[in-house]
């Protein structure tokens, strides 16, 4: 018997299906010379620190670092995991051969890899890599399986990833907890969760640090038009101007010898009175009258951050919650696979994308200009040396059915993105006016769509976009030389703080970090990778929120008193700047590429972690972090230490968050716990306990996506 191991139920129910597997059995599925087995996600975890030496069992400073000399795996502690291993397990010893079947991607690999580990495989084994579950890819990917072997760096790249994240999560959580908590506090840090929470901590002090200075603005109207003063760049913003084009040559702008032409900017309310009075009684004269035409490109196709960025924008769903949505959609075969990193394409999609188009049955209004002719295929949108192991989110052609409100909205992102990049560029025409009054110049631009290409399928978004957006607007036919009677007006003004995180920003700080870091090619490592993972990102920020290390205002997340004591005390930069993620996705890419030495990654990485161990040891200021709340983790003195969390801390004891209730009453078709199916058609629905969540599949039963932080919602189903 051949074996194929999925991720979870649902793929190896699709993957059945698609080899004519039909007979179910306990753990499996059987027929046509193959069985088809699943993990839960993770059967597997890193030992604990006790497992490796029983002293390690208690926190205590004497036992730092916490360096094994050579890492185990071993099952998770729980009877349904338990059961479904030793049912894998048999499988894989009388197999002829193995098909790993696991998500195509760093994580997926790990996962696999550990259960044939540990259950010890030895038939060969093939790798299944596929974008999506359409029958069409499944077949497509068994008609070219891959070896395994090709995916060694992969795996040793995750293994790598998860030693580290254990190495430096066990052993900064331990010494901190103990060197700054109280009352048995847990301090949990992390090779990830830490940056990021530093990364807020930042911006809140700068907001609460901001001095606001008062300036004024001259403006003036003429012909029904507002035209604003032109006000010279100060020495400050040339200089920080000129330092962004060093780090980044490629954005220099050309610049012209009265580039910086204007009044200096108003800072006291005479000066931009007198200056009022001057052209009160003066005719305005219109001196130069530009247009020039320009095109805009469609907008990129989503990459998993991008997505969760804009459904936050539109919709204010968490990143958590986008995550689950677009997987819902993966696994009912409508979009591809959502953990994704590159907003591009590979050449081989162009030919399939005219069917997936005609799949789109719900935007013909959009398509049928489409169809029958020969697509575009812009370098912006396929480009083979942008994708490496999957390729952007896009629709997979077929009709979605089924879906629930929140799914649509996910899908019709997708769905118009992906419609977009085969439509013309928007063409406009840009129209510059300036004037002057009495030698004082005033400015006004103003934008016409001459052909709005792909802008049609975004008409309603690009119209509320317009509203905000003063250039937009079309602009009366000026004349060079034209001059007459104006109206000034001088307003006051306060210069405004950086706006608080949001979790759209947020996520777009973690992809972006590059400025973070002084370093040119450790900047570009972060470009590609930024802080943490895109599948990864959402969980992060649900675990700064459950550590109570920042709580949300309205949109903005906000520090609490814990989360910035911390990074406050935190002395080692590594611990908390994007360098050391820079440093270590770097590197780990180098592993997946095999330029670089996994053994050589984990010797650099075990002597940083003993550097800060003992730099923090040598601190005697006696400091302490403010408890925020009775049910912050605990120090389990004389407990094994938790299992830990993919940041590598303890999470056991975690304390929970509970559910942030919508401000909105319920909607009244919101179903009832008692009345809801238990069959998939409830997933995505609206949680009747929280409110807040989304109804999901687990290994068991159907539960609440909000579940980690608190909802008790549950509904049993038969595998």
């Amino acid at each position: 018997m051949i074996v194929c191991i999925a991720e979870k139920p649902s793929v190896a129910r699709d993957i059945a299906d698609v080899l004519g597997a039909k007979n179910r059995k306990e753990g499996y599925i059987e027929g046509n010379g193959y069985q088809v087995t699943w993990t839960f996600g993770h059967l597997c975890t890193l030992k604990e620190p006790h497992e490796y030496t029983p002293s390690w069992k208690t926190w205590s400073l004497s036992n730092l670092p916490m360096i094994p000399p050579r890492f185990g795996i071993k099952l998770i502690n729980d009877s349904g995991i338990e059961k479904q291993f030793h049912i894998i397990e048999k499988l894989m010893h009388e197999a002829e051969m193995i098909i790993n079947c696991g998500d195509a991607g760093q994580e997926g690999e790990l996962i696999q890899r550990w259960v044939m580990q540990k259950a010890g495989a030895k038939c060969p084994v093939k790798r299944l890599w596929i974008s999506s579950l359409t029958e069409e890819a499944i077949r497509d990917g068994f008609a070219h399986l891959k070896d395994q072997s090709e995916f060694q760096p992969l795996y040793e790249a995750g293994l790598s990833r998860a030693i580290g994240d254990w190495t430096l999560g066990m052993n900064a959580t331990r010494l901190y907890t103990l060197k700054y908590g109280q009352n048995k506090q847990v301090l949990s840090i992390g090779r990830v969760q830490t940056p990021t929470l530093a990364l807020i901590v930042k911006r809140q002090q700068e907001i609460e640090h901001f001095v606001p200075k008062q300036y004024w603005e001259l403006k003036t109207v003429y012909r029904d038009t507002v035209f604003s003063a032109i006000v010279r760049k100060s020495d400050e913003e040339l200089a920080e101007e000129a330092e962004k084009e060093k780090e980044n040559p490629s954005a220099k702008k050309k610049t012209q010898a009265d580039a910086n032409r204007g009044i200096p900017q108003i800072t006291d309310e005479q000066t931009g009175k007198n200056l009022l009075e001057r052209i009160r009684n003066v005719d305005f004269t219109v001196t130069e009258v530009s247009s020039k035409k320009g095109t805009e490109a469609p907008p990129r196709l989503f990459d998993l951050t991008s997505l969760q960025v804009e459904c936050n924008k539109k919709f204010s769903y968490s990143a958590d919650m986008t995550l689950q949505l677009i997987q819902s959609l993966y696994e009912k075969k409508v979009a591809t696979y959502p953990r994704v990193d590159t907003t591009f394409l590979s050449d081989d999609i162009y030919p399939k994308c005219p069917k997936i188009l005609e799949g789109l049955k719900d935007y013909t209004t959009y398509t049928a200009a489409l169809a029958g002719k020969p697509l575009l295929k812009s370098k912006k949108v396929f480009d083979n040396s942008k994708v490496t192991d999957h390729h952007a989110i896009i629709p997979t052609g077929v009709q979605p059915q089924g879906l629930s409100d929140m799914e649509k909205r996910v899908f019709d992102l997708i769905a118009r993105r992906f419609i977009a990049v085969f439509y013309p560029d928007c063409k406009f025409s840009t129209t510059t006016v300036i004037g002057e009054a009495d030698q004082i110049e005033f400015k006004v631009t103003g934008k016409q769509i001459l052909e709005p290409g792909w802008r049609i399928i975004f008409a309603k978004d690009v119209s509320e976009e317009n509203k905000e957006n003063e250039e937009e607007s079309v602009l009366p036919a000026f004349t060079k030389g034209e001059s007459g009677p104006h109206s000034p007006m001088l307003n006051e003004k306060w210069t405004q703080p950086p706006r608080p995180y949001t979790e759209a920003t947020l996520l777009r700080a973690m992809e972006t970090a590059g400025k973070l870091v002084d370093n040119d090619e450790l900047r570009d490592a972060l470009k590609e990778n930024g802080i943490g993972r895109p599948s990864t990102r959402a969980a992060i920020i649900e675990t700064l929120f459950k550590r109570h290390y920042i709580r949300k205002e309205r949109k903005n997340l906000i520090a609490t008193p814990t989360g910035v004591e911390l990074i406050q005390l935190i002395h080692e930069e590594l611990l908390k700047s994007a360098e050391l993620t820079g440093i270590w996705e770097k590197k780990l890419r180098e592993i997946e590429r095999k330029s670089y030495d996994a053994g050589t990654f984990l010797a650099e990485l075990k002597q940083m972690v003993t550097d800060i161990v003992y730099s923090v040891l040598r601190d005697n200021s006696n400091r302490r972090v403010t408890v925020t709340t009775d049910d912050s983790p605990k120090i389990p003195l004389k407990k094994a230490a938790s299992p830990k969390s993919n940041d590598g801390e303890p999470k056991k004891k975690a304390a929970t968050r509970k559910p942030r209730a919508s401000k909105k009453a319920a909607a009244p078709d919101t179903p009832k716990e008692d009345t809801l199916p238990a069959d998939d058609s409830i997933l995505g629905k609206a949680c009747p306990v929280c409110g807040t969540g989304i109804i999901i599949k687990g290994k068991t039963a159907y539960g609440c996506s909000q579940w980690k932080n608190g909802c008790k919602f549950r509904k049993p189903f038969k595998v």
